[in-house]
């Protein structure tokens, strides 16, 4: 069973951004930026680069320095169960796929866990839509 998506937002304060890109033509970029000006406290997560947004980016969600509210993932579906078990690891309150992206483990292992749950959902156009109603 997923989650009411305004809901998941309303009630998230940090986002972490797993498999963002630094290319701001990426969805995945424009999400994060979109979610740090609407003020929420994004942690970008990629191995690859060191800094994300002028964001200090963490190779894992592992690492980073404060419990996580929300984890957005932008990983293709295959890739994104290991996530899932990370995201579970540090405590998240909630796992996002994002557009397109659907995985029952992920959402078995969140249901299981506790974890509000959305795929297949953009967390930039449900918020805007927040604003709407």
């Amino acid at each position: 069973m997923s989650s009411n998506p305004q809901q998941v937002l309303q009630q998230a304060r940090t986002i972490a951004i797993v498999g963002i890109s630094n290319k701001p033509e990426r969805a995945s970029y424009r999400v994060a930026e979109y979610l740090k000006n609407a003020g929420y406290t994004v942690y970008p997560v990629n191995p690859q680069y060191q800094q994300v947004l002028g964001l200090t980016c963490y190779p894992s969600l592992t690492e980073l320095p404060e419990s996580i509210d929300l984890v957005d993932v932008f990983r293709k579906a295959e890739d994104c169960l290991p996530v899932a078990e990370e995201a579970v690891r540090i405590g998240a309150k909630g796992l996002w796929l994002q557009l397109g992206i659907s995985n029952a483990e992920c959402r078995d292992l969140a249901e299981k866990n506790g974890l509000a749950y959305v795929e297949d959902k953009c967390t930039k156009i449900e918020h805007a839509q927040l604003n709407q109603s």
